[in-house]
């Protein structure tokens, strides 16, 4: 399963094991660069279908120290703005050609975390974008299966309900090769009025 949210989540088991890591930003640019052309994200991805290509941005991002680190790890805001915005700034380049690339390098980097024929479900706000659906599918040949509209918006706040229920039980809700923390443990507060 991967999420398309403000950044790429990708989550599966292996040998019993659940692993979970932070894949490449996502809606958090995206959005970033519609915004600058005043709507609040590029709808179906129509502008960034309509940009041309940075081949040099497009190198510069893919040979990003992260992408090159095995998991857990995770990304921020302040990875953005440190590792992503400048040199999406310094490109001097049209909004569309900067939404082009970056849905490019999205779809390019999710495709090297999936392996071949997969059967994926997809969820986040990026399941609406369908030139970046159509650039992971052109990038990697799996199957991408996409929930119903209520899943794919309210999935995220399920999740945290969960845990928080996991954690006033006091069962384990932060797993270790998730977080690369040094154990599974219950973690969070609770607060009552």
């Amino acid at each position: 399963m991967f999420n398309l949210g403000g950044f790429a989540n990708i989550s599966s088991s292996e040998n019993e094991k659940r692993i979970a890591y932070d894949i490449c930003p996502v809606n958090i640019v995206l959005n970033k660069y519609a915004n600058q052309l005043g709507v609040p994200y590029d709808d179906k991805g129509e502008i960034a279908k309509s940009g041309i290509y940075l081949l040099n941005l497009g190198n510069e991002l893919r040979n990003l120290p992260y992408y090159k680190q095995r998991p857990p790890k995770s990304l921020g805001l302040e990875w953005v703005e440190k590792e992503i915005t400048p040199r999406l700034e310094a490109s001097k380049r049209k909004e569309a050609d900067v939404l082009r690339t970056f849905t490019e390098h999205i779809a390019s980097e999710i495709a090297k975390n999936v392996n071949i024929r997969s059967t994926i479900l997809v969820t986040g706000g990026g399941t609406y974008n369908d030139y970046l659906l159509s650039r992971i599918l052109y990038n990697k040949e799996i199957n991408l299966i996409t929930p119903s509209k209520e899943i794919i918006e309210f999935k995220e706040a399920l999740i945290f309900g969960f845990l928080g229920v996991l954690k006033m039980r006091e069962e384990i809700n932060c797993l270790a090769s998730v977080t690369g923390a040094k154990q599974d443990h219950s973690s969070g507060k609770i607060y009552l009025p």
